[in-house]
């Protein structure tokens, strides 16, 4: 069976120029995780920093800008 949110993503609200951090958390440990906005996926890098540990994956977005909303 595929991994299924058992907490979803929450509305996250930060300033411009600060960072978020977005978590959901999972039925299943260590699931594969695909980070996407629209139809883009998103890969780690000065931007994107991704977290995972045990069923809880974060997405650490910095230096917003309000192409991120």
């Amino acid at each position: 069976l595929p991994a299924l949110f058992k907490q979803e993503l929450q509305n996250t609200e930060a300033e411009e120029g600060g960072t978020a951090t977005l978590r959901c958390e999972l039925t299943k440990p260590k699931a594969p995780v695909k980070w996407r906005k629209g139809d883009t996926t998103l890969y780690p890098g000065l931007k994107y920093e991704m977290k995972q540990q045990g069923s809880t994956a974060e997405l650490i977005i910095y230096d917003l800008e309000l192409d991120d909303a």
